[in-house]
């Protein structure tokens, strides 16, 4: 049975990963195996719980107790469920609650390409997609049009990022995902933070470290290598509609979106075809 702790001190350490932690700092690259992130509302940590997540603690209104939290915290065993009335959640965190629920969970170890990639037909892979709203919203997206799995450049934003996790509804729980390039562990994958306001109780940070990008032949080579044929997502003058039956009749498709602004580089789409 979960234990109900009520809270009564704002500064409690326990409470740090909900209200003062950087994203980058619940990733923990040190101690990989301690890293974590924060699932939002009940559907959502419904969704990571389904996948197979550990749970740590859970901060939570008091109505949700006996509410729509019910069966959340009876799949949780004895965690710590932190609780209070909606306003002093609001003190605490710097914003509303969505669904009045946050669940901070471990992060497992990140999948090979390969394993990824098995049995799949159609992925979509981003190139340094940088702000976690838009890796939130292609993973939406992919769930929404049936794709298998989602690749990553180690240039794009982690999505396990709160943010990326609340706008994906979960998705990021449901569809295959990993990084591209050598193979990585957790600690070694670089998470860019968009250049943006710092939204309240996320922990997000401006990065003043320049970009990293993964080499485009190197990954795309790693692809075709698995069978898949790479197509960019660009508009040119020889660009096909998306339901060209030449790209339909493909065994096995990789879908390549670029990053906001400059798109994909212009290598990337050479190298596509």
């Amino acid at each position: 049975m979960a234990q109900m702790i009520e809270i009564t001190d704002f500064d409690a350490p326990e409470l740090d990963v909900y209200a003062r932690l950087t994203e980058n700092q619940l990733i923990n690259r040190h101690e990989p195996e301690k890293g974590m992130f924060i699932a939002e509302s009940p559907k959502v940590i419904e969704r990571a719980l389904d996948a197979g997540y550990m749970p740590v603690s859970i901060l939570t209104e008091k109505q949700h107790i006996e509410g729509e939290g019910q069966k959340i915290l009876a799949r949780c065993g004895e965690i710590p469920v932190y609780t209070a009335e909606f306003d002093v959640l609001t003190k605490l965190t710097g914003f509303q609650l969505t669904r009045g629920m946050l669940c901070a969970m471990y992060r497992q170890p990140l999948p090979s390409v390969q394993s990824v990639c098995k049995g799949a037909k159609r992925i979509a892979v981003l190139e340094n997609v940088v702000n976690p709203t838009n890796v939130g919203a292609i993973f939406r997206s992919a769930a929404a049009l049936g794709m298998d799995a989602v690749l990553l450049t180690t240039g794009c934003s982690n999505p396990l990022y709160r943010r990326a996790i609340r706008v994906s509804m979960g998705t990021v729980f449901q569809v295959s995902w990993t990084y591209l390039g050598e193979e990585t562990k957790p600690e070694t994958v670089r998470n860019p933070e968009p250049e943006e306001e710092k939204e309240p109780g996320t922990g997000i940070e401006r990065n003043s470290e320049p970009e990293e990008k993964a080499d485009s032949g190197n990954w795309q080579k790693q692809l075709h290598e698995l069978g898949f044929h790479t197509v960019a997502m660009a508009l040119k003058e020889d660009s096909l509609s998306i339901d060209n039956p030449k790209l339909m009749n493909e065994d096995k498709l990789a879908i390549v979106l670029g990053t906001e602004g400059d798109g994909l580089a212009p290598e990337t789409i050479a190298a596509c075809g």
